[in-house]
């Protein structure tokens, strides 16, 4: 997903200039044309940086500044102040009021995509090493063949789309599935990592059990041998895999398999976010129900457990949406409609759903349900850098 930019102008030929710029460059922009336009806007859209022009009629840029500034939930935005007013005791006065960069007009339209650029960067770096760690989202099914794999992979792959770096992991030893969709022929990765002594489960040693699809996409896998669900099991070893993996890229998306998986209990604590993979029957909805009530008792409130329904053709007579969310007694996340040719032909091709046709309504499914958790996470660590 592209950065979002809030600019700040009320001179309307600017704005579009500047505007035109920043698209032009891959950049989701929003506009604002005076002071509390952009106070609104700032507090409502959280975009990733603002370009905030001076002089404007209802509330200098400086005010503008100090105010987002004070306000908690707009106080890390980095700023930008592009202004007419060139003198020292103007740009002194900018950087005063919490500006990050202070730019004249007229500048060079590529001087300020380089400024941007920069800026962006940077920010991201702070909010990184701020927050210690890449996301980590953990996928598991409240019974076996509802589709977690499916929406792990898509997830991980639907970040790549938007040009993040993930890696996706499957936990499930002897039973893995991830490889076979992918068509990737080495799926011993995750033993391997696991098999290490723990003291040595580190980013550059469990770097070559990694495996790259062709599209990019970073995989640690288990492969579908019975005799790899037999291995010695330390759950200390999974959490120490799941800590490596998210010094080396984010989203760290990780296939858990099913509640009963041994590593479960100890890697859903490593897990920024969970998610719940079921089918809308009154079966399935009993074991989650049970299942997240345990989950609840271990996991701190502010690690959200999302519900995300499968509709599949063989589901008999599925439950609503609505009586989904009546019967758990909270929030749907998502209903993704696997029950489709292209599914089927994902696995065929071994290109996951949303990059072999990304405009289907599947895929517009994962793709959104991708969002929304990066989104939640943005959200997660900016408390954290608050704190």
């Amino acid at each position: 997903m592209a950065e979002k930019i809030l600019v700040v102008d009320d001179d309307l030929d600017s704005l579009k200039l500047i505007t035109l710029m920043l698209q032009r460059n891959g950049y989701e922009v929003t506009a604002a044309t005076n002071g509390a336009q952009a106070l609104q806007k700032a507090a409502a859209e959280t975009p990733d940086l603002i370009i905030l022009d001076v002089m404007m009629p209802d509330m200098s840029g400086y005010d503008v500044c100090r105010r987002l500034r004070r306000n908690d939930a707009t106080k890390l935005i980095p700023i930008i102040m592009f202004t007419a007013k060139t003198l020292i005791d103007d740009k002194v006065a900018g950087f005063e009021a919490g500006a990050d960069d202070y730019l004249t007009k007229p500048t060079h339209p590529a001087e300020l995509a380089s400024r941007v650029r920069a800026i962006l960067l940077r920010s991201a770096a702070q909010r990184q090493t701020k927050a210690g760690r890449g996301m980590t989202i953990g996928v598991f099914g409240a019974k076996g063949g509802v589709g977690a794999t499916t929406i792990a992979l898509n997830i991980a792959a639907a970040r790549m789309l938007a040009g993040q770096n993930p890696i996706v992991a499957d936990f499930r030893l002897g039973t893995g599935s991830l490889g076979l969709a992918l068509g990737m022929g080495d799926s011993r990765g995750m033993a391997n990592a696991l098999s290490k002594p723990l003291e040595e489960i580190r980013p550059r040693n469990i770097e070559n059990d990694l495996v790259t699809h062709s599209s990019g996409l970073r995989a640690l896998l288990s492969s579908a041998y019975a005799k790899e669900a037999s291995l010695p099991v330390n759950p200390e070893s999974g959490a120490a895999v799941v800590r490596a993996l998210r010094a080396m890229g984010t989203p760290i998306v990780v296939d858990m398999g099913t509640f009963s998986n041994p590593f479960f209990s100890r890697i859903q604590r490593e897990m920024d976010q969970l998610v719940i993979v079921i089918d809308p029957i009154t079966i399935t909805l009993a074991m989650a129900r049970e299942q997240l009530q345990e989950i609840d008792q271990e996991r701190p409130v502010n690690r959200p457990t999302h519900i995300v329904i499968v509709n599949r053709a063989a589901s008999g007579s599925p439950l609503s949406w609505n009586e989904v969310e009546r019967i758990l007694g909270r929030e749907v996340r998502g209903n993704i409609s696997l029950a489709s040719e292209l599914t089927t032909q994902s696995l065929v091709v071994n290109v996951p759903v949303v990059m072999l046709q990304p405009t289907a309504i599947v895929s517009s499914q994962l793709i959104k349900l991708s969002e929304d958790l990066h989104n939640i996470g943005r959200l997660m660590v900016a408390r954290e850098t608050q704190t």
